[in-house]
């Protein structure tokens, strides 16, 4: 019996997640929780799953649940302190790493530091603080599997291979809502439009980052720091069907993949029960039905945020940090409606470009230039002048 933490189960990979420990009771307990702002959920969710401890981000919301609850044996907490006290109560095994954004890097580096193993979905953490998070990991024996369909993929491509033959990683990209739009058309699009992905359901920070490519972008970063990977070894390729998630092409011309249907269960169950499959009733790939299947390079020029991650990268030390917070404010700012989808990249550029960049020794020094970032962006979103 695995003893898990999910911190972000009202999102989309939590809940999928407790869909896969619906399905293997036998196999799974959840002893923590933790959401954001979705109480009404996440009462459903101690109703079912019975946790010791849940957390929600705001004071008011878990004092309203702790009073709606208040004769069931959990115990309920808020804020940054409750995510760290999810992540980090002492029955807990694995943490599930869920939560969207940079919230998720304290709770997810105090699991790594109490010696949790850890499922992440979470990649924001790693662009902010990759290097301190892997040497905390490798410190505390810690293992770290990926959930991202793209990672996973890579991660399976691996096994059983020398790291010293891998000629490059290569990451499939659907290419979102608006891969075949104009500029002049993307210029027009709403948030609306930019939330229907055709192949994926996935929450709405990151389905606005598939749109623009970002989310690629963030996993580049997320992969040179998972396999120790050098950035120029990392490309990234087009794959409007979704069925390849990623391949790694060896020395010898070999190039390895992984495929399956777009179904976030898939990478999440092979994360929780690893070195082992799940038999998950979904239905299977039938590639004879697909007719095809296509890549072709990305087009930086209609989606340069992907640009924008690879230079973070390639720079490194706090620009990362700051290339994850303007982009954090500029899609809150296009879904909110106030920021054009076009302006996103302009936004991140001109932060990028304002930021003296420093060396990291600390996590503090991520989270001052993680608070300086998101600073500057609100200011010059202001301005509105930016591209």
């Amino acid at each position: 019996m695995k003893r898990l933490a999910v911190l972000g189960s009202t999102g989309s990979i939590g809940v999928n997640t407790l869909d896969i420990v619906r399905q293997f009771p036998d196999q799974f307990e959840v002893v923590g929780l933790s959401a954001g702002k979705n109480s009404r959920l996440l009462k459903q969710q101690i109703l079912q799953f019975r946790p010791r401890v849940v957390s929600l981000l705001d004071t008011g919301l878990s004092d309203a649940l702790r009073r709606e609850l208040s004769s069931a044996p959990v115990e309920i907490v808020h804020g940054v302190e409750g995510l760290i006290r999810v992540a980090t109560h002492p029955d807990v095994d694995q943490v599930v790493s869920a939560l969207v954004g940079a919230v998720g890097l304290i709770p997810t580096l105090s699991a790594i530091k109490t010696g949790k193993a850890i499922a992440l979905a979470n990649k924001e953490a790693l662009v902010m603080a990759g290097k301190i998070i892997m040497e905390e990991a490798r410190r505390n024996h810690v293992q770290i599997l990926p959930i991202d369909s793209e990672h996973s993929a890579i991660f399976q491509s691996l096994l059983g291979h020398r790291r010293e033959d891998v000629h490059r990683i290569i990451l499939t990209a659907s290419g979102g809502p608006f891969l075949k739009l104009s500029l002049r058309e993307l210029e027009e699009v709403t948030a609306r439009e930019a939330l229907q992905h055709p192949n994926w359901e996935m929450g709405r920070k990151i389905t606005i980052d598939s749109a623009s490519l970002m989310n690629k972008g963030l996993e580049v970063i997320e992969a040179h720091w998972l396999f120790d990977m050098p950035v120029e070894k990392i490309d990234v390729q087009i794959h409007p069907q979704s069925v390849v998630h990623s391949m790694v092409e060896y020395i010898d011309g070999s190039t390895v993949a992984q495929m399956g249907i777009p179904d976030m269960r898939v990478p999440i169950s092979y994360a929780l029960s690893f070195p082992r499959r799940l038999p998950l009733t979904l239905p299977r790939l039938n590639l004879c039905e697909k007719g095809g299947l296509s890549f072709f390079p990305p087009d930086v020029e209609r989606f340069p945020c992907l640009a924008l991650a690879y230079r973070s990268i390639e720079i490194g030390e706090t620009l990362p940090a700051i290339l994850n917070a303007a982009n954090e404010v500029a899609v809150g700012a296009f879904l909110e409606g106030s920021l054009k989808f076009t302006d996103i990249p302009c936004l991140v550029r001109q932060v990028m470009d304002q930021h003296e960049v420093k060396p990291v020794k600390t996590i503090e020094d991520i989270l001052r230039a993680d608070q300086w970032g998101r600073e500057k962006s609100k200011a010059l979103l202001q301005g509105r002048s930016l591209c």
